[in-house]
């Protein structure tokens, strides 16, 4: 062809519409990967004259860019004419235009063998736009070039993956653009030099910049190849799993899209042979990784992970598959939700693992000093009422030599104390509150495992709460919750968003292909096709997420399961009760029955006076009652009922307020964990709300059912349905009350008092009980427990306890060996009751306990005329004191 005509003419097409490809080229790189490591180097400049005064190109509706898309068209058309006209003698005849397409390409990988990154940025943005125009170019001409031009094209290839590990993001975005149309026009030879060459790049934890290139280079080939990429995705998955939890927003964002992709078309892979001319190494590696997935798909397939540290408890079945799936999740870097039903053991469960993978880490650590096994602490989350839990949890199950949990509570200048001694503990437990008031603060610490107890709570992914949680940093990232969250589709979305951002795409692209046809099926006026599309979106959803969920249902693993599983949740005393404590501890009173107690008489045989077994009984009574509610004790009859009145009032504030009652406020926790309470009926309201658990509340006083009757369920919990039973309920009602609850199950709470409810009733119709107060006589609270805990139960009964800490309620639970009792169910009268107990032992129960069990010390000379005290005090647990309350008036003038 003569140069002077045909070829200026292509040349001057090629120049002209260089500059139109580049502009809506860089629009789309413009969503590219940007490191986050360092300064992130410039994109190329735009040349601006192509553009018409004032326009811009933000959406595919403006009139102003219409005739650059027009003109973007006639370019992409001009030289895929021009290709295909050529044929296989278009390198010949036009070299100068396929010298101008493949020469920067050539050009830009000698220097990248000869010149450092720096100096490749320091040459400017030129060198850059030049190579991003030819790139340009060789995508859109590549696909129309003859067949016979392949191998002339794939030697360029390794080029393209050099470009891949660019500085320049626009560079980056172009190349993995063009392998993705070189995998689509000669599939083999791209794919195997892709597997071989640029995958293992997604491990390159050093090199952010690899790191990008490979991940965008496989989301091109993905979207190029569509469903023929089926036969590699075994090899796909597994490198892409591991960059789901990457440091890197941008490129975890990307790996869970693609994992997204790929587990979706996974189920089409079954029996497909491996492609041809595939090395042995990827054979090889293709069996190990098949095993792998099988392991993500069905966990009865998992390897048993055998705990490197002591734990103090013997696994049940279910929890040691609970462990290895989360051992599972560990070794392959994967975050999941572990939605187990209430009271299946997920706090035990996630000890295991957190402290297993700690002690692992440091032996890992220790023979190579690898920056990704260096110390760090790990991080849960939990409701305020549930971190004295967490921290007792892990005290009884494991040693603090494996984890050393610091318990991060208190106000803003505690706190700041506390973040102090953050590095000589492996834990931190706190509050979801606490955490999001000191977001600076845990945003900058680099966790190991972050858990996420009840994580339900960041549901709503517009709040304050969930916006602070997900800022959170962590190797593993792992949710607890026990509410079943098949039924919330919806709130599916924020859950994962924390566990791995962009797996489920955006909120708005969740919602239109999953939320809308879930809802619209469910509609009662719903067509048979808004049916069957709403179970297909189910189907999809849930084989998307199944890998990274695991549910347990009371009923699957009953069998497996003790007949009851006991609980304690601790509460600490509102600064209220702390005062009237301590106010205790100067009194008369407090005078009077350590007078009575350590007396030194020598008379053995001399009995105590009944007026002083009674005070003692008083004193008890006294602190038990101010541990349920101040409201118990602050009475007009207080020497101090004025003074704290008019404090209280001054702080805009009355007796009844939760805040003042810790043990009503973790009662509400408890009872919204139960599906109780928390308003349902957000989908209209069509289906019948009847709760998941249904629970009894014991109290041993009737003043207190009131307080719990008036104070917690009416006012602050209106849509729980609950029946009650006392004593002033006559005998021959009672029955009724009882087949009413049993048989109705919307009725969701039955309120008892110890007496009443404990003995003679058969109330299988609850599965959780709740003990508010605390007999002294264990016995008497197992069979309480065993009202709900009988034949005809076909769930297993949980049991919580709630408990004062560091108060007369825990001292007196603690002395008794009451979990030891109950774990055994042997109760015999030498630990029924307080005989066994030393005299410094019954005047520590005075004390509030501000330390270590045992600060306190007293004189045990009066032992002696202690046992005789005990002797007596042993018969005023009488059932007739529990009916009258004992009237603490004459008490109170000894408060003085």
């Amino acid at each position: 062809m003569p140069s002077g005509s045909g070829l200026d003419c292509t040349h001057h097409m090629v120049n002209k519409t260089r500059g139109i490809i580049t502009l809506y080229r860089h629009q789309r790189a413009a969503f590219a990967i940007t490191s986050k490591r360092g300064p992130t180097p410039k994109a190329p400049k735009i040349p601006t004259t192509e553009l018409p005064p004032g326009s811009t190109i933000s959406s595919d509706n403006d009139e102003s860019k219409k005739p650059l898309l027009i003109q973007r068209r006639g370019a992409e058309f001009s030289l895929t004419t021009v290709a295909r006209h050529f044929g296989s003698n278009f390198t010949k005849s036009l070299p100068y235009l396929w010298e101008n397409t493949v020469g920067p390409l050539r050009t830009a990988v000698t220097e990248k063998q000869h010149i450092d990154r720096q100096i490749q940025l320091e040459r400017g943005d030129a060198a850059a736009q030049e190579l991003v125009n030819s790139l340009q170019v060789l995508e859109v001409m590549a696909g129309a070039m003859a067949a016979e031009l392949r191998p002339l094209l794939l030697e360029h290839l390794p080029h393209l993956f050099t470009c891949l590990q660019h500085p320049y993001t626009a560079v980056r975005h172009m190349a993995a653009r063009s392998v993705g149309v070189l995998s689509k026009i000669a599939m083999l030879e791209t794919m195997n030099g892709f597997l071989e060459c640029v995958l293992p790049w997604l491990a390159a934890i050093e090199d952010c910049t690899k790191q990008e290139g490979a991940i965008e280079a496989l989301a091109c080939v993905m979207e190029q190849l569509d469903v023929d990429i089926v036969p590699y995705i075994v090899l796909l998955v597994v490198p892409v799993l591991g960059r789901m939890s990457d440091p890197s927003d941008s490129i975890r964002f990307m790996a869970t899209q693609c994992f997204a992709t790929l587990i979706r078309l996974l189920p089409l892979e079954s029996g497909i042979p491996d492609p041809p001319a595939m090395s042995a190494d990827l054979i090889r590696q293709k069996a190990r990784e098949r095993d792998f997935l099988e392991q993500l798909l069905d966990g009865r397939k998992l390897e048993n992970y055998k705990i490197p540290v002591p734990i103090k408890a013997e696994l049940r079945k279910y929890q040691q598959d609970g462990v290895n799936w989360l051992s599972f999740l560990n070794k392959y870097k994967l975050h999941g939700i572990l939605c187990d039903d209430m009271g299946l053991g997920k706090t035990l469960q996630s000890i295991c693992i957190l402290a297993g993978d700690n002690y692992l880490r440091a032996q890992e650590y220790a023979k190579t000093k690898a920056a990704d096994s260096s110390p760090m602490p790990s991080l849960v989350v939990c409701p305020p009422t549930l971190t004295g839990h967490w921290v007792d949890e892990v005290g009884k199950f494991c040693s603090k030599e494996y984890l050393h949990p610091l318990h991060y509570t208190g106000p803003p200048t505690e706190r700041m104390r506390l973040q102090h001694q953050v590095k000589k503990h492996n834990l931190i437990i706190a509050s979801y509150d606490v955490v999001r008031n000191d977001i600076d603060f845990f945003r900058n610490i680099k966790f190991n495992y972050c858990i996420l107890d009840e994580g339900h709570v960041i549901k709503n992914g517009k709040t304050k709460l969930s916006k602070a949680i997900k800022q959170l940093a962590a190797n593993f990232r792992v949710i607890l919750s026990g509410t079943p969250i098949q039924n919330n589709v919806l709130e599916l979305w924020s859950l994962f968003d924390f566990l791995m951002p962009g797996f489920l795409g955006t909120e708005r692209q969740f919602a239109a292909r999953y939320g809308k046809p879930i809802l619209a099926s469910r509609d009662a006026k719903s067509s048979s096709r808004e049916q069957e599309a709403g179970v297909l979106a189910m189907e999809a959803l849930h084989r998307q997420v199944l890998p990274f969920l695991l549910r347990r249902m009371k009923e699957d693993v009953l069998q497996d399961l003790p007949p009851k599983i006991i609980q304690d949740y601790y509460c600490n005393l509102s600064p209220l009760q702390v005062q009237l404590y301590e106010d205790f501890a100067k009194s008369r009173a407090k005078a009077s029955v350590e007078d009575s107690i350590s007396s030194t008489s020598t008379e053995e045989e001399e009995k105590p006076k009944l007026k002083a077994t009674g005070h003692v009984f008083q004193a008890l009574q006294y602190l038990r009652k101010l541990c349920n509610h101040p409201s118990l004790v602050l009475t007009p009859q207080h020497p101090e009922y004025k003074r704290i009145s008019e404090q209280l009032i001054g702080q805009n504030s009355n007796l009844r307020d939760l805040q003042h009652a810790p043990k009503l406020s973790a009662l509400k926790q408890l009872l919204l964990d139960c599906g109780l309470g928390g308003g349902g009926g957000s989908e209209g309201g069509t289906e019948a709300v009847v709760a998941q658990h249904r629970v009894l509340i014991f109290c041993q006083l009737k003043s207190m059912l009131d307080i719990v009757e008036n104070d917690l369920l009416k006012p602050k919990l209106p849509s729980i349905t609950y029946l009650r039973l006392d004593g002033s309920v006559p005998a021959g009602q009672r029955h009724s009350i009882v087949s009413r609850f049993n048989n109705d199950p919307s009725i969701d709470v039955l309120l008892l008092t110890t007496h009443v409810g404990g003995l003679g009733l058969n109330l299988t119709g609850a599965d959780t009980v709740v003990f508010v107060e605390h007999d002294w006589n264990p016995m008497r609270d197992l069979q309480a427990m065993d009202r709900a805990h009988r034949i005809g139960q076909k769930r297993v009964v949980n049991v919580y306890r709630l408990i004062t800490r560091g108060t007369l309620e825990e001292k007196i639970m603690g002395l008794q060996k009451f979990k030891m009792s109950i774990a055994s169910t042997v109760i015999t009268q030498d630990n029924a009751c307080m005989q066994s107990m030393g005299t410094d032992q019954v005047l520590n129960l005075f004390s509030l306990d501000k330390g270590e069990r045992g600060e306190q010390t007293a004189s045990s000379s009066g032992k002696d005329s202690m046992k005789s005290v005990l002797d007596g005090l042993g018969e005023l647990w009488d059932q007739q004191q529990y009916d009258t309350e004992y009237n603490l008036d004459s008490f109170m003038i000894s408060l003085q």
